[in-house]
C-alpha cells in the first residue's frame, strides 16, 4: 500500500467520480484507475461500487477512509515536524532585547538555554529603544523582540505576549531630603537632585516622563544615560537620582543582583512611587504570519521561564 494510493482513492471518495478525481490528482484517467485497482488488491477487498451514474464507497471503502484520512494527516504533521526540527537546527534568530526588566526574568538564562537547545541556530542580540524594535519586527530586520511596551502599546500588525510589569521606583542618595521615607510624590522629587534619565525614545524614559506629568511636574533633563546599570551606579553614588523599575534594582535577575534593598550600597534609599499607574510593562513581540521555527523555538523557551517564574 502506497500513500499516493491512498490520496487517489480518498480523491474518488470526495468527488464520487474517476475522472474528476483523475484531474484534482494530476495523473490521467486510466492511470488513477489502475492504481485503485491496485489498491483494492492490496487490502483484498472492492473499495468502490461503480456504476454508469455514480461511484460509491463499499463497506471495506467505508472502513479504509477514516484510517486513510488519518495516515495522510500524521505523515503531513510529521513532515510538518521534521521541517520545523530543520528549521530549528539551521536557522537564524534576530532577536532584539530591551535592557530594563519589568518582571523577574534573567534573560540571560532563557538565551542561554535557547542555545544549548539549539546550537546550531544563528543567533543575532541587539538592543535598541522599544519603538524602534517593535518598527524593525514590523519591518522585518527583527524575528522577535523582547519590549518595554503594555499590551496596548503594541504596534497594529504584532503579535504579542505580554511577560509582566513592575512598579516605578525612586532612588535616592542617603543624604536626599526624601530619603528616610517609604513612598514619595514625583511632585517632591523635582528639581531636589539632577535626574538621570535613560535614553530618548526608550520605554522607560517615555513612562518616567508620563509619571512626572501625572505629578503635575516636568521631568528634568540634566543626565541621559544609555545604560539603565549607569543610571543605578550614579544614583547610589549620589550624582543625581532616578526612576527605575523594582525589578532592575532588587529580586533575580536584577543589575545589582541585590535580594532586598537594604543591601544599597552607599547607604542609598529605594523609594515607592505614590503612583499607581507608575508601572514598567513588558512583552515580547512578533509577526506570527512570518514567525520562522528558529523564532517560534525562542517563544516555547521564553514560555519555559515566565511559567516558572510564576509556577
Amino acid at each position: 500500500m502506497e500513500l499516493r494510493h491512498l490520496k487517489y482513492f480518498l480523491a474518488v471518495a470526495d468527488t464520487h467520480n474517476f475522472t474528476q478525481a483523475a484531474a484534482r490528482c494530476y495523473v490521467a484517467q486510466s492511470a488513477l484507475s489502475q492504481q485503485i485497482a491496485r489498491l483494492e488488491k492490496d487490502v483484498g477487498a472492492p473499495l468502490f461500487h461503480r456504476t454508469s451514474r455514480s461511484v460509491r464507497l463499499t463497506a471495506a471503502g467505508e472502513l479504509l477512509e477514516p484510517l486513510a484520512r488519518r495516515i495522510l494527516a500524521d505523515v503531513d504533521n510529521a513532515q510538518a515536524a521534521l521541517d520545523a526540527l530543520a528549521g530549528v537546527r539551521r536557522g537564524r534568530l534576530r532577536l532584539g532585547l530591551v535592557q530594563t526588566m519589568a518582571v523577574s526574568l534573567d534573560m540571560v538564562e532563557v538565551a542561554a538555554e535557547y542555545r544549548a537547545r539549539h546550537p546550531g541556530v544563528d543567533l543575532r542580540v541587539s538592543n535598541a529603544p522599544s519603538s524602534l524594535m517593535a518598527a524593525a519586527v514590523l519591518a522585518g530586520t527583527l524575528d522577535v523582540a523582547v519590549v518595554s511596551m503594555a499590551a496596548r502599546e503594541v504596534p497594529e500588525g504584532l503579535d504579542h505576549r505580554v511577560l509582566g510589569s513592575a512598579p516605578l521606583v525612586a532612588l535616592v542618595p542617603r543624604e536626599h531630603a526624601l530619603a528616610d521615607r517609604e513612598a514619595i510624590d514625583l511632585a517632591d522629587l523635582a528639581d531636589s537632585h539632577p535626574l538621570i534619565q535613560f535614553s530618548r525614545g526608550s520605554g522607560l524614559r517615555r513612562q518616567v516622563e508620563a509619571a512626572f506629568a501625572r505629578a503635575g511636574v516636568e521631568a528634568g533633563q540634566d543626565f541621559e544615560v544609555g545604560q539603565i546599570h549607569d543610571m543605578i551606579r550614579l544614583a547610589v553614588r549620589g550624582v543625581g537620582v532616578t526612576v527605575v523599575p523594582r525589578s532592575s534594582v532588587v529580586g533575580p535577575g536584577s543589575l545589582l543582583g541585590l535580594d532586598t534593598a537594604a543591601e544599597l550600597p552607599h547607604g542609598a534609599r529605594m523609594l515607592r512611587l505614590v503612583d499607581d499607574q507608575a508601572v514598567h510593562h513588558m512583552s515580547v513581540v512578533y509577526d506570527g504570519t512570518r514567525l520562522a521555527p528558529a523564532g517560534a523555538a525562542f517563544l516555547d523557551v521564553l514560555d519555559r521561564h515566565v511559567t516558572g517564574r510564576s509556577a
